[in-house]
C-alpha cells in the first residue's frame, strides 16, 4: 500500500542526523548517500498505513522523516503494538529479502516522509556494499534482541517497572526536550501502551498513576512527558546508563 504522490523533490534530505542507534546513523556518508539515493520520496499523513500485515508487497522502506507504530494481529483477534520506527530506520526488508508475505501493519503516527525503494534496487544494492548489508543484519539481531528482553522483563518485573523501562527507552531513542521535562514524541493509547509493556489495560493505568502521583509522568494529550527523567530510571531498576539493565540477584 503506497500514500499520496509528495511534491517531487530532487533530492531527499534531513536537517540534522539521524540517531546513532538508527539504521542510517550506523552507516558511513557514502552508503548512507547511496541508499538514500535509491528509489523515490512518499509522504503519509498520521493513521495511514505504509505497508499491511498479510500483503505480498516487497518494497522497502526508509524513513527519512517519520515515526511509525509497528502492530500485528494476535490469535485471539487482537492488535498487539510490537515497537516503533522512526527517522532513520528501515521496515519492510524482510518481504524483500524472504519473499514472504509482511508480518506486521506499519501505520505512520504523524507525518512521515519515507524514501520507496523496490525490492531489486535494495537487494542490489546490499550486494554491492557490504556494509549496507551487514547493517541489515546488525538491526535484526537489535530487534531480536529487543524481544528477548521484553521475554525476561515479563518474567521477572512488576509491570511497573517494565512500563519504566519502556518509557525510559522511548524518551531516550524519540524524546524532545520541553520547558516541562522531555516529551515522547509519540502518541499511544492506553491499549497500545499496555501492549508494549506486556500487562492488562487496567494495570497500566495504575501504573501510570503511580507514575503520574510521583511527578515523573504528564500523560496529557497528545503526548506523554517526563517530567523527571533520572527519577523514572529509578523507577525502571537502571544504573548510570539509562539501557544497561541492572540484573536482579
Amino acid at each position: 500500500m503506497t500514500g499520496p504522490e509528495p511534491r517531487r523533490r530532487r533530492v531527499i534530505r534531513k536537517v540534522g542526523g539521524w540517531p546513532r542507534g538508527s539504521f542510517l546513523g550506523g552507516l558511513s556518508e557514502p552508503a548512507r548517500e547511496g541508499l538514500l539515493g535509491l528509489g523515490r520520496p512518499r509522504q503519509y499523513t498520521v493513521g495511514e498505513a505504509l505497508m499491511v500485515e498479510g500483503d505480498r508487497c516487497t518494497d522497502v522502506f526508509l524513513l527519512v522523516d517519520a515515526c511509525a507504530k509497528v502492530t500485528a494481529s494476535t490469535e485471539n483477534g487482537k492488535v498487539a503494538l510490537l515497537g516503533i520506527r522512526a527517522g532513520g530506520d528501515l521496515v519492510g526488508e524482510s518481504a524483500a529479502l524472504d519473499g514472504r508475505p509482511r508480518a506486521a501493519t506499519v501505520t505512520a503516527a504523524g507525518p512521515c516522509l519515507v524514501q520507496l525503494i523496490t525490492k531489486d534496487a535494495f537487494v542490489g544494492f546490499l550486494r554491492s556494499c557490504p556494509e549496507a548489508s551487514l547493517a541489515v543484519d546488525r538491526a535484526a539481531v537489535d530487534q531480536a534482541r529487543w524481544t528477548a528482553r521484553r521475554r525476561v522483563e515479563y518474567d521477572t518485573f512488576s509491570a511497573l517497572t517494565r512500563l519504566a523501562r519502556v518509557l525510559v527507552e522511548l524518551a531516550w531513542s524519540y524524546g524532545e526536550p520541553v520547558r516541562e521535562g522531555v516529551e515522547i514524541g509519540v502518541t499511544f493509547t492506553q491499549p497500545e501502551l499496555a501492549a508494549l509493556v506486556g500487562a492488562a489495560d487496567p494495570t497500566v493505568h495504575k501504573a501510570l498513576s503511580v507514575l503520574r502521583r510521583a511527578g515523573v509522568l504528564g500523560t496529557g494529550y497528545p503526548h506523554i512527558v517526563v517530567h523527571d527523567l533520572r527519577r523514572l530510571q529509578t523507577f525502571a531498576g537502571l544504573g548510570g546508563n539509562p539501557l544497561d539493565y541492572e540484573v536482579p540477584a
